[in-house]
């Protein structure tokens, strides 16, 4: 922790602790999800954050990067991909946070967004957050995922507090050399998000991608039942592009049979779920629409499969997979 700010952390008037984002651009979407589930943290005066979106024109942008990540006291590192693959990202915004970790001077929080090899990474030894480490975008919900992270962000807060409380902190903390004042930067608002917007065409590729998500999660679901449960086989049958039929067989019985299909269906689009194998596309028990806010798609159920109470909820890729998965076995288990 930089000794100067330490002292001041949760006393009136005082800096707020600084949390700073290392991501990839490629994630710029995600990290501004996180960033809006951080506004309570924000709007109670908990902390304030930064992000290389915050440089200003005419800016050193390496200077301004680097005075950050020197000095703030939370790091996340939003892990993906494209985060260990870039070099300045991997190599010296990850690097730095962990010299400045292992000194005590910052706390580093792994962000897993996205699946990828990072556990043998040097931040690997880290709790990483969401919980087990289980990428945000597999999360069923996915705000659900993104208020672990916020939770998370909370605590280390907490600690930074009771550490610049104990006497310890004050008295081996040194004051701030009075010939090297802090450059404050004009005052400015914390709230510069864009809304973004999506084409239809922007749309349909999404839904593409997540009927082909959802074909994979259930050939590989449908596998592993197999595997794990003696006398009981799974059957995955692509139709066409569009359409697929899953079925279970217990002890050679078909017990269980759906259709998902892509398109058409009696209210228009949508990846569709229809109990029993067919060929229809204007039936259906349930649906998943494409949806938008202003950061992000999400699917959307109809709501015809929910159980009584349930919220509305905004589903990732593997939220919307294990949703129809969810409608196919639950009743074998239920009554085996």
């Amino acid at each position: 922790m930089n000794a100067s700010r330490i002292t001041l952390i949760g006393q009136t008037g005082a800096n707020l602790p600084s949390v700073f984002f290392s991501y990839s651009h490629a994630d710029e979407g995600l990290r501004d999800q996180l960033e809006k589930q951080l506004a309570m943290l924000k709007r109670q005066g908990v902390i304030e954050t930064w992000h290389d979106r915050r440089i200003g024109a005419g800016e050193n942008i390496d200077h301004a990067i680097d005075e950050h990540i020197n000095s703030d006291e939370i790091i996340l590192l939003l892990v993906s991909p494209d985060f260990i693959a870039s070099d300045y990202c991997y190599e010296i915004e990850m690097k730095r946070a962990m010299e400045r970790h292992a000194a005590g001077e910052a706390v580093v929080i792994p962000v897993i967004l996205r699946a990828c090899d990072w556990h043998h990474a040097p931040f690997g030894k880290l709790n990483a957050t969401p919980r087990d480490g289980k990428p945000i975008t597999q999360w069923p919900d996915t705000d659900e995922a993104f208020l672990q992270v916020a939770k998370a962000v909370r605590g280390a807060v907490e600690n930074l507090v009771k550490k610049a409380s104990t006497p310890a902190a004050q008295v081996c903390a040194p004051a701030a050399p009075a010939a090297m004042p802090a450059i404050e930067s004009g005052p400015r608002s914390s709230n510069l998000r864009m809304a973004k917007s999506f084409t239809q065409k922007d749309k349909d590729q999404f839904q593409a991608e997540a009927f082909d998500f959802i074909a994979r999660f259930f050939e590989n679901s449908l596998n592993e039942l197999g595997q794990r449960n003696r006398g009981v086989e799974g059957s995955f049958r692509r139709v066409d592009a569009n359409r697929f039929h899953a079925t279970i067989y217990r002890n050679g019985k078909d017990v269980a049979r759906c259709t998902i299909y892509m398109g058409g269906g009696a209210l228009g689009g949508g990846i569709n779920y229809l109990q029993g194998h067919s060929s229809d596309s204007n039936s259906l028990n349930e649906s998943l629409s494409i949806q938008a806010d202003d950061q992000a798609m999400y699917l959307r159920p109809m709501g015809m499969a929910f159980m009584g109470g349930e919220r509305d909820p905004k589903l990732s890729l593997e939220g919307g997979a294990e949703f129809f998965w969810d409608m196919l076995i639950r009743p074998l288990q239920q009554g085996w």
